[in-house]
């Protein structure tokens, strides 16, 4: 089998003077993921985390080496994702249901098909909120709902063009601790009823071994997987098991190996 998310020796500088003088963002990427896999990838800020996501979806192309997602070569911005990131940037004249409808508004095919098929879309998107607690919601505007609620929004942003892949950058960062665990519950059900791959970019350890399938570690800039963890712990998973031995076990592991690395870039520094 295939696999859904294909990484062959990939490097990439920003640009050719950078290429040149061989600074690389991020180098020397091989991965495969399973078609329905969740991963994480956790690591020191400025690593090259939120650049693999670019060339995850085709906003960047590598400077060297291949990326496949869905077994086609990528070659500019896939239509097959959708993205969230830890600002939820709705926009602020648009109400709840509106903000959700974007992409279908503005993404073949369905952009062209918006106006005949609107009645169809509006319900599929009214569904996905009342799915992850917003129903009712639909009419408010953004600064009516709390930073939780904004994000369940954005994740059904995200998810209404119902993507392969769904590629999530610190969605839940700047959210308070609560409101945290309870969308790693929403995004959990939401995986688990559509099997859509995601990838997770978090500096959350606990927040990667709970959701995760598999948790990647990325060394300092220039970035590259050092450690790849599987996580056995059984699902569904509920929150209880966050409080279980096995589960701290994985979270101090991980937590290890960027400590480790925080010391390495201290006496390089030194």
């Amino acid at each position: 089998m295939q696999p859904f998310v294909d990484f062959k020796n990939v490097w990439l500088a920003y640009n050719d003077e950078l290429l040149a003088k061989n600074q690389f963002a991020v180098e020397d990427i091989s991965l495969q993921v399973t078609e329905g896999e969740f991963i994480a990838i956790v690591g020191p800020s400025g690593c090259g985390k939120s650049t693999f996501m670019k060339l995850t979806t085709g906003l960047k192309m590598p400077s060297r080496g291949s990326i496949h997602i869905n077994g086609d070569a990528v070659t500019g911005p896939l239509k097959i994702s959708g993205m969230s990131f830890q600002a939820p940037s709705l926009l602020p004249w648009r109400s709840t249901i509106d903000n959700v409808l974007l992409p279908l508004e503005i993404v073949e095919p369905h952009r062209s098909q918006f106006k005949a098929r609107r009645d169809e879309y509006r319900e599929r998107a009214k569904k996905l909120l009342q799915t992850v607690g917003l129903g009712g919601y639909e009419d408010k505007l953004p600064h009516q709902l709390s930073g939780g609620m904004q994000q369940r929004a954005s994740i059904c942003r995200a998810l209404i063009h119902e993507p392969k892949m769904l590629l999530l950058d610190e969605p839940f960062g700047a959210l308070d601790a609560f409101t945290r665990e309870e969308l790693w519950c929403t995004l959990r059900d939401l995986w688990r009823a559509q099997k859509f791959n995601v990838i997770l970019v978090t500096h959350d350890l606990r927040e990667s071994v709970f959701l995760a399938d598999t948790v990647y570690v990325m060394s300092r800039s220039p970035g590259r997987f050092v450690v790849k963890r599987e996580i056995g712990l059984a699902r569904p998973r509920d929150l209880e098991v966050t409080y279980t031995a096995e589960f701290t076990d994985i979270v101090h592991e991980l937590r290890g190996h960027i400590g480790a690395m925080r010391k390495a870039g201290t006496a390089v520094a030194q």
